[in-house]
């Protein structure tokens, strides 16, 4: 079994431009498709909801670990894979998301990897990975398009 899902893609935009995309809470939630109540501050939580439609009675909460500018942005947040049982009960696992800047020549490498899945207990784990790993594929698409404009 797999700890984690890994995602790399190439935006034909520079570092800046998606390293605001992904830190700017408004703007996180503009691709994201969240309405988040406070920005991202390292030690703190961020809460909200999804506005992803069909899923905008769930909740968000992440806490931030890391901003390393133009480099690093990582947060963890609770190993629900939006099962809405584990939602409504809470969950003790928490998974940790991060976002990896790489300048290259035509713009940027981001690579976003959510590990710590190993915490997870089957089956709720499998389903988890399957889920976030289809999400993890479309967000991905989703900076990239708003990125570019």
């Amino acid at each position: 079994m797999t700890d984690s899902i890994i995602k790399t893609i190439e935006i034909a935009a520079p570092v800046e431009a998606v390293w605001d995309a992904i830190t700017d809470h408004e703007k996180f939630g503009a691709w994201f498709q969240v309405a988040l109540d406070q920005p991202f501050i390292v030690g703190q939580s961020t809460t909200g909801h999804m506005t992803y439609p069909g899923y905008e009675h769930f909740p968000w909460e992440s806490r931030t670990v890391a901003i390393e500018p133009m480099t690093r942005f990582a947060f963890e947040w609770p190993a629900t894979g939006g099962d809405e049982e584990a939602i409504r009960n809470g969950v003790p696992e928490w998974t940790l998301v991060e976002f990896l800047l790489e300048p290259i020549t035509t713009g940027t490498r981001l690579t976003v990897v959510e590990s710590g899945f190993d915490a997870v207990p089957e089956p709720r784990r499998s389903n988890i990975l399957r889920s976030n790993d289809g999400g993890w594929a479309e967000q991905v698409q989703n900076v990239r398009r708003y990125v570019s404009g």
